[in-house]
């Protein structure tokens, strides 16, 4: 599993600045949604290049002659 971090950065006037790397696509949102909850209104989202990401999905063929 990929390491996500979490940044915050509080400014003198109380406002808050989150910033996430290493969750790809909607991932992101899912992750920082109950502790944006807990802090308020969000007033404004700006994506970074990672959520337009699709989290990569594995998968492997397996041929009919590896099964017999």
């Amino acid at each position: 599993m990929p390491q996500r971090i979490l940044r915050f950065r509080i400014n003198q006037d109380g406002i808050v600045e989150e910033t996430v790397e290493g969750a790809l696509g909607e991932s992101c949102q899912r992750l920082t949604e109950r502790v944006e909850e807990a802090l308020g209104v969000v007033q404004r989202r700006e994506p970074t290049s990672e959520a337009y990401l699709c989290p990569e999905v594995q998968s492997e063929s397996i041929s009919a002659e590896q099964i017999f």
